[in-house]
């Protein structure tokens, strides 16, 4: 077994990375976070951090070329990797809905039939419409989901919410609710004697 420095990979910005960031001192690991540095190492324990977007956080996992990463369920369910979650985080909740135009008049999944649906996670999406029988359009965006009503672009959107307040600046209204999400733990299947000793760190 192969003994070499154990990488993590975390979102270099956005909602989990203050968190995870925090997570990974609370656990006693000394690094000097560096807005201009995408790779960061650990001065007392053999772990190198690599800051990159939060929706290739699975896939660098799932190749193996992070040991660990952290990643909210929703983008790691999303992504559909054959990598494990081995520990939930307790950090980065929020949900994954569908949202309608207050206007719209529109109450229930049902009344989605042929209709378009904006989001940034089409897999889950399209997943659960098939469930639920529904024959709805996903239409895949980057960002700005909820802006795509307002501007004819789609009927609704899937997207993931924690307060609620951005949906309602848009005057949208939740009428299902997909699934829960937090930060999660991920492990890739690459041996390194050093996992034992990481493992270590979050029992202690």
């Amino acid at each position: 077994m192969k003994k070499t420095r154990l990488k993590i990979a975390i979102q270099g910005k956005g909602r989990l990375s203050d968190s995870s960031v925090e997570l990974l001192s609370s656990l006693g690991l000394k690094f000097q976070p560096n807005g201009r540095n995408s790779l960061v190492s650990c001065q007392n324990f053999p772990l190198d951090i690599l800051f990159i977007r939060d929706d290739d956080v699975p896939e660098y996992v799932n190749r193996g070329v992070a040991d660990f990463g952290i990643v909210g369920e929703n983008v790691f369910r999303e992504k559909k990797c054959s990598v494990k979650i081995i520990k939930k985080l307790d950090f980065g909740s929020c949900s994954l809905i569908i949202a309608v135009p207050k206007m719209s008049g529109i109450k229930s999944l049902n009344e989605l039939e042929d209709k378009i649906i904006a989001t940034s996670y089409p897999q889950i999406l399209s997943e659960y419409l098939k469930e639920n029988g529904v024959s709805s359009s996903a239409l895949k965006l980057k960002g700005s989901v909820e802006l795509a009503p307002l501007v004819g672009l789609a009927d609704a959107v899937c997207d993931i919410t924690k307060t609620g307040q951005t949906l309602r600046e848009h005057g949208l209204i939740t009428i299902a609710k997909i699934m829960d999400s937090q930060a999660v733990l991920i492990e890739s299947p690459n041996q390194n004697s050093n996992k034992s000793n990481f493992y270590k760190l979050w029992r202690s």
